[in-house]
């Protein structure tokens, strides 16, 4: 007998002692994510709709569907805001503990994420495992037949990495990020909208209010439509003047030649004066880009195609968009960006805002602040946007941004499926009220709902009521008539910016945006790069032919300085209540 032949016993015993060795590593790999998952419900997502028991079920779902994963690396990306800063420093590094995948999850800003997006689109080379952009670029996705959509995935090859608890029914942005199929292409992780934000104390104030009366002959309170609201913005700055001491402004906005101040006009600032056609959640067959589909292809904007961008709505918008800064706003608004203008109005001389997103609403209620009182409630209210005098009932009445988890073909499957997991991870009940409350970006009725979102409500300065109204549907974002939303989007800003700078009339403005549009739809109509529902241009006709037609492009109105009319903040309230009621 060999030397180094064991015995048979020997044989046995090594193999039990292998086989005990193992049983206990995988008995420390399974106590290793449940005490994961336990410490992180326990200290970090204290607060769900979920029972703690649910929540360690769903999280014990997760650790199981990624098995198969465990061990690799995974990259995705999404635009700097707060709930994704609150996904990449918490959600991430909790998922990556839970399930042994280890996730990167990087911030840039939404340009960047874009044109990241669609780099990879274009050359198939994977950058990242898993996109957060906007919903906006839907009818892009649709078309270019790039994205995996999410619902392929939850019937396909997901199939049995779907969560259970996922509940597809309890999301409020599902219609934004479905196609003209009726197929679900993205997942919403976040959202904000886009409404009209006041001094609420300041319209309380007995003094101002019959000041008002007195001069514009109806009550200082909520503008329904933008004949109150400039009134509103005339009030303040050139009568009223000074509230105790200081130099007060009736209007905020910004006009820098930039591309955000693109963004200031497609998300939706033709609708609000009523430039589109109705239906929700976007006019069809003209959109509020001034855009009109015939099926589902894009047919044109100029007015001369059947579009509405240059029509005499959207002319009139723009008019209001330059005169109001010139006229209500801080001089330095003109040269200010975006993000440059977010924080003014909580420097405490702003009297109202027309387009200001809900997702300033985080640091418009820091304590110090001069908008903010002494118990933390703030002096300000949100309300829904006023609208122009175009807008017909069954419109859409303003933006809302839904930030969605979007998945492309060319991400190899397996990395895919794990960023899928992730994307799932960061949606979950267990993670979804406390991520809702970082970041007030709501996007589950069940949050909304919640006895801690109504605990939290007088600090939030009516986000939770109006998320809580069914005013809300009117509120959405850019929709499916828009093809290519990279390519059309960069125009708006440099059209725009000559409006604001005075170099061209807001006619000649939109008149060179349209022709622009219809340019680079001519072009993806040549090149035939889109499988699905590619624009079909009409021929340009007589602009008046279109103008006589019934809906959008509508004619201009005689008269666009409609009486002002408003509305007491807690009457709207009672309305939104007896609806959700009734």
């Amino acid at each position: 007998m060999s030397k180094n032949k064991k015995h048979p016993g020997a044989l046995i015993l090594s193999a039990a002692i292998a086989a005990a060795t193992m049983g206990l590593s995988l008995q420390a790999y399974a106590d290793q994510y449940s005490d994961a998952a336990e410490k992180w419900v326990s200290n970090e997502f204290k607060r769900s709709t979920l029972t703690k028991e649910q929540q360690l079920e769903e999280m014990a779902w997760f650790t199981n569907a990624a098995k198969d994963f465990r061990g690799m690396e995974i990259n995705v990306v999404s635009e700097t805001i707060a709930t994704h800063e609150y996904e990449s420093n918490v959600l991430a590094k909790a998922f990556t503990e839970i399930t042994g995948i280890k996730l990167n999850h990087t911030l840039i800003q939404e340009g960047d994420v874009i044109e990241k997006l669609q780099t990879q689109m274009q050359s198939g080379r994977n950058i990242y495992d898993g996109y957060v952009n906007d919903s906006d670029l839907i009818g892009t996705h649709v078309r270019y037949g790039k994205v995996v959509a999410v619902e392929d995935i939850m019937k396909g090859e997901g199939k049995d990495l779907t969560l259970p608890t996922l509940d597809l029914d309890d999301f409020i942005g599902l219609d934004f990020t479905t196609g003209p199929d009726g197929k679900l292409y993205q997942l919403p992780s976040q959202q904000f909208a886009n409404l009209y934000w006041f001094r609420a104390d300041w319209f309380e104030r007995e003094d101002l209010k019959k000041q008002f009366k007195d001069r514009y002959g109806y009550e200082l309170g909520v503008p329904i439509n933008w004949s109150a609201y400039e009134d509103i913005a005339e009030f303040f700055t050139v009568h009223v003047k000074e509230i105790d001491g200081k130099k007060v402004y009736g209007h905020m906005d910004y006009g820098k030649k930039d591309p955000s101040l693109g963004w200031r006009f497609t998300d939706a600032w033709f609708s609000m004066a009523g430039a589109g056609d109705k239906g929700l959640p976007n006019g069809l067959p003209v959109d509020e880009w001034g855009i009109r589909v015939e099926g589902c292809h894009p047919v044109g904007s100029n007015v001369s195609r059947g579009g509405a961008t240059n029509g005499p709505a959207a002319v009139y918008a723009t008019t209001k968009y330059v005169d109001w800064m010139e006229k209500y706003a801080p001089p330095e608004a003109t040269g200010m960006t975006f993000s440059e203008s977010g924080p003014v109005p909580a420097q405490g001389n702003i009297a109202q805002q027309v387009f200001w997103y809900t997702a300033f609403t985080a640091s418009m209620i820091e304590d110090g602040l001069p908008v903010v009182n002494e118990d933390g409630t703030p002096k300000w209210r949100m309300a829904p946007s006023p609208r122009g005098p175009y807008w017909e009932e069954g419109m859409k009445l303003g933006y809302q941004d839904v930030g969605s988890w979007t998945f492309l073909n060319s991400t190899p499957e397996k990395r895919r499926l794990a960023a899928w997991l992730y994307a799932q991870f960061t949606v979950a009940k267990s993670v979804s009220l406390e991520k809702t409350i970082a970041g007030l970006t709501p996007i589950r009725d069940s949050d909304i709902n919640s006895d801690y979102m109504t605990e939290l409500a007088p600090k939030l300065g009516g986000l939770v009521e109006f998320y809580r109204s069914p005013a809300r549907v009117q509120w959405t974002p850019t929709g499916t008539n828009v093809p290519d939303y990279p390519k059309l989007a960069q125009l708006w800003w440099q059209y725009i910016a000559q409006a604001a700078s005075g170099e061209a009339t807001p006619q000649e403005a939109l008149n060179g945006l349209a022709d622009a549009q219809d340019r680079v739809m001519e072009r993806l109509e040549r090149a035939n790069v889109m499988p699905n529902c590619g624009p079909k241009l009409n021929k340009p006709r007589d602009p008046q032919y279109w103008l006589d037609q019934p809906g959008a492009p509508k004619p201009k109105l005689a008269n666009e300085k409609v009486p002002g009319k408003t509305v007491p903040y807690k009457e709207l309230l009672k309305t939104w209540e007896d609806a959700r009621e009734s």
